[in-house]
């Protein structure tokens, strides 16, 4: 991500965090030029250039210098245990999109591991359900409506979300919705609890625009969009993305 919300996305809470989180805030400055024609899932490039700009200054001037001091003064220890607990905060949005999906089994095995952290891991700030042979998934409202069959949808770039597609943009109100952050009172420690789960996750990716650099060689912004949209495509299909690789959504989007 290369914002603070970016990292929210998918702080669509955890889960588009971590979906978000290994492209958005990779980016950094990518070229104000468009070059050649734009693809067709990407209609607005020349807007969406210039929002991935602005996300990126976002990121080098607060978000960054401040993960850099919170991972300065904070030990691991307690920065694991920051990370777990706003992990398992987001199990119930992963919990309501299995069963959504009809994946019944992994919402009986996702609920399990949320009751396990919970309460053997005192709040889910100690992972326990791991080692006892509960998996981790990831699923979120944008996935959900992919599994229904809905188009991604143009690729959009918004402010401090970041890299989004149309659909993955209105999956993540749910995301919100169900979020247990978005539920505390007063507000103020809301958007405390917030901060803090930001700051923490971009701690955990510093170091990591070198190695877009290094992996872009040219153009991040076509190397960051192709790397989102390959991930959330792989993320609606299980790990098995059709053969034409997106394709057919693009085609259901404009009427092919």
């Amino acid at each position: 991500m290369s914002s603070m919300a970016s990292v929210y996305g998918a702080k669509t809470w955890r889960s588009c965090v971590q979906l978000g989180m290994a492209v958005l805030l990779l980016a950094s400055s990518g070229c104000a030029t468009i070059q050649g024609e734009p693809a067709p899932y990407d209609p607005l490039e020349r807007l969406n250039r210039t929002m991935f700009d602005f996300n990126d200054s976002v990121d080098e001037y607060v978000l960054k210098p401040v993960a850099t001091g919170y991972k300065a003064i904070t030990p691991e220890f307690v920065r694991n245990r920051v990370g777990n607990f706003f992990s398992n905060l987001f199990e119930p949005t992963i919990i309501i999109n299995d069963l959504l999906q009809g994946k019944i089994v992994a919402a009986f095995g996702d609920t399990g591991r949320f009751l396990i952290n919970t309460t053997m891991g005192i709040g889910g700030l100690f992972d326990v359900a791991t080692p006892m042979g509960f998996v981790k998934h990831e699923e979120d409202f944008g996935q959900t409506l992919g599994a229904w069959g809905i188009p991604a949808g143009p690729y959009l770039v918004l402010p401090f979300l970041g890299p989004k597609n149309l659909r993955d943009g209105v999956g993540w109100a749910g995301d919100w919705a169900t979020g247990a952050t978005t539920h505390v009172e007063p507000s103020s420690a809301a958007w405390g609890a917030f901060a803090l789960e930001v700051v923490d996750i971009r701690a955990r990716m510093l170091g990591t625009k070198d190695v877009l650099q290094q992996a872009a060689a040219g153009d991040q912004y076509i190397f960051v969009r192709e790397a989102y949209r390959q991930r959330r495509l792989n993320l609606v299909h299980d790990g098995n993305p059709p053969a034409e690789n997106g394709a057919a959504e693009d085609e259901l989007l404009f009427g092919k």
